[in-house]
């Protein structure tokens, strides 16, 4: 427990009362043609991607889940994966398996065998990176959910602008309000 959020709210107690405002943004989508999605997290960025998971699963839409972390003993989530069907693959620091080559040969992989109609990510800007280069070069869509600080939540005070490269021109957009999901193909790191 880093954040002093977190630390907050590991002191509540069963039956406490915390206000929630939300859901905000905009979330993923799925195209209920698609048959097979790859989604490829870091850390705290799995959390995020777990519902997809579910929501597939609603579709029949299979799930192919690359998780990474620093070592296996810090892997989140694939329990939660596994009960929504998904195929789970880890990828650790610990184990040299998580760097950029290595994602970006399972994912190749993936694809050759028809197993990808789609890439959603969340979590790490260098593999943001990798799955940004085959969509473009396969022709596949994605979707990237941006871990970004928002203060308001709605929009109003920009402390949660990022850029973006629409068609060659780069243009800021609110995390919060515009997202937190966005096309895979505009986001920058």
């Amino acid at each position: 427990m880093t954040g002093a959020g977190t630390r907050g709210l590991a002191t509540l107690q069963a039956g406490d009362a915390i206000d929630v405002f939300g859901p905000l943004g905009v979330g993923f989508t799925l195209d209920p043609r698609w048959r097979h999605i790859v989604v490829v997290g870091r850390g705290a960025g799995l959390a995020t991607l777990a519902p997809l998971a579910r929501a597939a699963a609603g579709m029949n839409i299979r799930v192919t889940a690359i998780l990474s972390a620093r070592r296996p003993d810090l892997l989140v989530s694939v329990d939660l994966f596994q009960t929504y069907g998904a195929d789970v693959i880890g990828v650790t620091d610990a184990e040299a398996t998580s760097g950029p080559a290595n994602v970006e040969k399972i994912l190749r992989a993936l694809i050759a065998q028809d197993n990808c109609d789609a890439l959603f990510t969340c979590g790490s800007a260098r593999l943001m990176r990798v799955q940004q280069r085959l969509a473009h070069e396969f022709g596949i869509p994605g979707q990237i959910a941006l871990e970004q600080q928002m203060a308001c939540g709605i929009g109003l005070c920009y402390c949660c602008v990022r850029d973006f490269n629409v068609d060659g021109e780069i243009i800021s957009r609110r995390v919060c309000w515009d997202g937190p999901v966005f096309d895979l193909a505009e986001a920058m790191p």
